[in-house]
């Protein structure tokens, strides 16, 4: 297939739902940095060969001829005539990062065959080709999943990793110039072929809608490798993968039309910092098309209504790429928003470089306490399965711990997993733990995640394929415990190797701290520890626990209990676990006691030190034309504001319960928790800042859900204040005696209810309605 042009200029039409913010072309200062991202790029080995490119070449070609093979003979094999069997065909697309042109040496690519009206999925797809590629000496690991969301066969071709889908289009004739960019080639089309072709049609769609593909796929070369060098690249652990990547970095190139990677990058950071999530990143208007399929909208869709970082797809028809992402992976996200965006902002005052922007994220050396994850089978088929199903089902897991603690225990998932090359068929995966920032803290207070662990397991133990000696464990591991195989040569480091972005940030902060007080962090930061600035001892983790933060987190092999949540008023969520014995034995039947689950301001980062929060005002270092810039940088927030006006800015996000099993009665009770919650943050507190809060309607991000239905502008004023009091003066009540009785928070609000209507209808029955 050939290759879109490098630009989209030539008709000069706008690109996107909205005015770019800036036209301002490339400065010799951006040129000379673009230069030296490339190289950067270059150096890291992103570009494959060209002895590599022409091999997969190849290996495409002669995929396209097999399944014109095997069409042909299924053709003939359902008894169609001769002329039928001669104009039989199907051809192969392929989309992801192949299509796009981002790939690199070693990547698999991604590939859609499509087949005519008698080609079945089931029986031909799944039949007969996978009984040819099978025979072919060339073919190896070849992997069948019929039953994924989306049906694929994985294999290898020549070496070259291929996956492969099937779409079954109602045409009894493929013709070679298919264009399946055309809505109607979904006419008649059932979800699994729809869902098949989405992907190629999602990537043709964002390579029309950029306006210079060659500066989009060096952005998105850098951004996909910044975002697997900081651990932030896998949709399936709840963060974005590469189609997400993709779009958020075409927006930016909508927005800033003219600018090269290097500007694109720095303004990558400095717009999604200040994004209002759960507004969502489109391209391109949705469309609601002529086919009757359900499309993203919020205000008709109650499930989109609890996506928190809903990035839309551009084509037909246009759903949510990023639904698997969670509050504490959207937290951690946007802290390495703010982080990129503090570094892009120091590269152009000379203060860093792009190995600062690309440093690796020290995982095992940001928390004290994590959640260890192994899995294991018996043999290697068994154990590609088994990975492969519990891969798949580990963000249920965060679901369900933010879920059961109602968001006051956080988790951070490892995108990948590691194997212990002393145990065949054995895998690793890590989560690690930390309680909300802000969270106030009472001694002896525990999480208890027992049964969220015990029902996760039970939940990945329904597998339909499950073999003997198929074997899940979860279990509470603290950072000096962490096993060694998880390290490079599995060797545990002793100390940092280097001095990262983290620990001078801190220095600096900790310098200007002292010199202006009034400057610090608006969260809760400690940073006049006893350290100095210097590296944190680990001497911490064998200390006794500060009673500030004792708390306790608690595993058994088959349950993990983690004691009740931080604000002990929802008595309903869990039961604190009795004190262990200091002296237990470990093993398999015995619980771990885990002293406290930190603030994230009490974490050290990966090098050590304090770790800041996202919320820090930035340095007061002065840069170049400081007045010029500072101007500019409120015109292009204003200009940002204005990107993000628009029909579905309203809606605001949950918790996402719609993901996990249905729970009605959960879900009653979380709203009542969200009320009460939403009324003790009226309350003044330092400790109040959530990092993980999707969106405040107060701060512009419009009304809430409420606004969808009408009838509130119909109210005066005073009304309006009357059942604003009215609501707070509820919550209020059925949270403070939900505390104090440890009774549902639920039925308290509906008692609170009944007693205060029948307050006012007293005092109307009295005084007359000007009492209100």
């Amino acid at each position: 297939m050939a290759s879109p042009g490098l630009s989209n200029r030539n008709n000069g039409k706008r690109l996107g739902i909205t005015e770019p913010i800036s036209l301002g072309g490339p400065t010799e200062y951006d040129v000379i940095k673009t230069r030296e991202l490339e190289k950067y790029l270059q150096d890291a080995r992103l570009y494959e060969s060209q002895e590599e490119a022409v091999s997969r070449e190849e290996v495409l070609g002669r995929l396209d001829q097999i399944v014109k093979i095997w069409v042909k003979t299924i053709s003939r094999a359902k008894g169609l005539n001769e002329q039928l069997v001669h104009e039989a065909n199907a051809k192969i697309f392929t989309f992801g990062s192949y299509r796009l042109g981002v790939h690199g040496p070693g990547a698999d690519i991604d590939t859609l065959c499509v087949g005519p009206r008698h080609a079945t999925r089931e029986e031909d797809f799944f039949g007969e080709l996978q009984r040819m590629l099978s025979e072919m000496p060339e073919v190896t690991e070849l992997h069948p999943v019929p039953d994924a969301h989306v049906p694929v066969m994985k294999f290898k071709f020549s070496g070259v990793s291929i996956d492969l889908l099937y779409a079954k289009l109602s045409l009894w004739v493929i013709p070679e110039d298919l264009d399946i960019s055309q809505d109607s080639i979904l006419q008649n089309a059932d979800e699994q072929t729809v869902r098949s072709l989405n992907g190629c049609r999602v990537t043709d769609q964002i390579l029309r809608l950029v306006p210079s593909i060659q500066n989009f796929r060096t952005t998105l070369r850098c951004m996909r490798l910044w975002a697997k060098r900081r651990g932030v690249y896998s949709n399936v652990a709840g963060f974005l993968g590469g189609i997400n990547w993709a779009l958020l970095v075409a927006r930016i190139c909508q927005l800033y039309p003219n600018a090269l990677p290097n500007m694109l990058v720095s303004r990558f950071f400095r717009v999604y910092t200040q994004w209002r999530w759960p507004n969502p990143v489109m391209l391109c208007a949705i469309e609601e098309g002529s086919l009757g399929l359900q499309v993203w909208d919020p205000r008709r869709n109650p499930k989109d209504k609890y996506h928190l970082m809903p990035i839309i797809t551009p084509a037909y028809p246009s759903m949510n790429s990023s639904y698997n992402v969670s509050s504490s992976t959207l937290r951690i996200m946007l802290e390495e928003f703010q982080r990129g965006n503090e570094i892009c902002e120091a590269m152009e005052a000379n203060k860093a470089d792009w190995d600062t922007l690309f440093e690796s994220y020290d995982f095992f050396e940001a928390y004290k306490n994590y959640l260890q994850i192994d899995i294991s089978a018996e043999n290697a088929d068994d154990f590609r399965k088994w990975k492969g199903w519990v891969e798949s089902r580990l963000r249920q897991l965060t679901l369900k711990i933010e879920r059961h603690t109602y968001d006051m225990l956080q988790c951070h998932p490892h995108p990948g997993d590691f194997s212990d090359k002393s145990r065949p068929f054995h895998s690793s995966y890590f989560m690690g733990l930390q309680r909300k920032q802000g969270v106030p803290v009472t001694e002896g207070e525990q999480f208890d995640i027992r049964a969220t662990v015990e029902e996760f397991k039970q939940s990945v133990n329904r597998y339909t394929l499950l073999e003997r000696g198929m074997e899940i464990r979860v279990s509470h591991v603290k950072r000096r415990n962490i096993p060694n195989f998880v390290f490079p040569g599995e060797v545990r480091p002793l100390r940092p190797s280097k001095v990262t972005w983290g620990s001078r940030r801190g220095s600096e902060l900790k310098v200007s701290g002292d010199a202006q007080p009034d400057k610090m962090c608006e969260g809760k930061t400690d940073l006049d520890g006893s350290d100095g600035g210097q590296k944190r001892k680990r001497v911490d983790d064998t200390v006794e626990t500060d009673s500030r933060y004792a708390k306790s987190l608690h595993l058994c092999s088959g349950e993990v209990h983690a004691a009740s949540p931080p604000i002990s008023n929802i008595s309903s969520c869990s039961t604190k676990c009795e004190s262990m014995d200091a002296n237990k034995k470990v093993d398999d039947s015995i619980a771990v006691s885990l002293e406290k689950i930190e603030n994230p301001a009490d974490i050290p980062s990966q090098n050590g030190q304090i770790e800041v929060s996202s919320r820090c005002n930035p340095p007061n270092d002065s840069l170049p034309a400081a007045a010029n810039t500072s101007s500019f940088k409120e015109a292009e927030k204003m200009a940002l504001e204005k990107n993000m006006a628009g029909p579905y800015v309203s809606h605001q996000a949950l918790p996402e319960l719609d993901e996990l099993e249905d729970d009605s009665e959960y879900r009653h009770e979380v709203k009542d928790f969200s009320r009460n919650m939403k009324s003790s943050q009226m309350e003044p507190s330092e400790e109040s800042v959530s990092v993980s809060a999707p969106v405040n309607s107060s701060n512009g991000a419009g009304p809430s859900t409420d606004s969808y239905n009408g009838g509130l502008e119909e109210l005066e004023v005073k009304h309006i204040t009357f059942v604003c009091a009215l609501i707070f003066r509820l919550s209020k009540f059925s949270c403070h005696y939900s505390i104090m009785f440890r009774i549902p928070c639920g039925f308290l609000y509906l008692v609170a209810c009944a007693v205060f209507v029948l307050k006012i209808f007293c005092l109307f029955f009295f005084f007359g309605y000007t009492i209100l």
